[in-house]
């Protein structure tokens, strides 16, 4: 009987390039970006030229915290499912330093609140005078019971009974 043939190892001693792997590509947490957002938005869309970012720093997305080469590039952005996704992403609080204590038991539940998101003005329109807006959209406790969930449970209901 003949040996099993082991499996060589193509990467064997890259664990430091693995490193450098991982946070290539990392960009900032949604804590940092929601303080971007409240604090100094105005400030990272008109940015000083730097030579060394792409796009020299003039075009930046703030919710994705990332530079682009043109203001095409930029608005093809945010017509993406990435761009997208990091608006829903930012329209939940973002978790806090309070919610980890009331979730270790120091504290009863809040449930975290809903921000209305838009996507950031242009350049043009930050000139003229528009800024990014994060506001709390107001919560309905009435809103769950509404007719129409209760439609729905009555053809549950009824679904059953036969």
């Amino acid at each position: 009987m003949g040996m099993v043939t082991k499996r060589k190892k193509m990467h064997y001693g890259d664990t430091h390039l693995q490193r450098r792997w991982r946070v290539r590509n990392r960009r900032r947490d949604l804590d940092q970006i929601d303080d971007d957002l409240q604090t100094r938005s105005g400030e990272l869309i008109n940015q000083n030229v730097d030579l060394d970012k792409p796009g020299f720093a003039q075009f930046y997305c703030v919710h994705c915290a990332k530079y682009f080469i043109d203001d095409t590039a930029m608005q093809a952005h945010f017509r993406t499912k990435v761009h997208k996704r990091r608006l829903k992403a930012l329209e939940i609080e973002p978790y806090s330093i309070e919610e980890a204590e009331r979730a270790a038991g120091r504290g009863s539940f809040v449930k975290p609140k809903k921000r209305a998101m838009e996507t950031q003005p242009s350049k043009e329109d930050v000139v003229a005078g528009k800024r990014i807006r994060v506001e709390e959209v107001p919560e309905d406790t009435d809103a769950t019971d509404s007719p129409s969930t209760s439609k729905t449970k009555r053809k549950k209901v009824e679904k059953m009974e036969t």
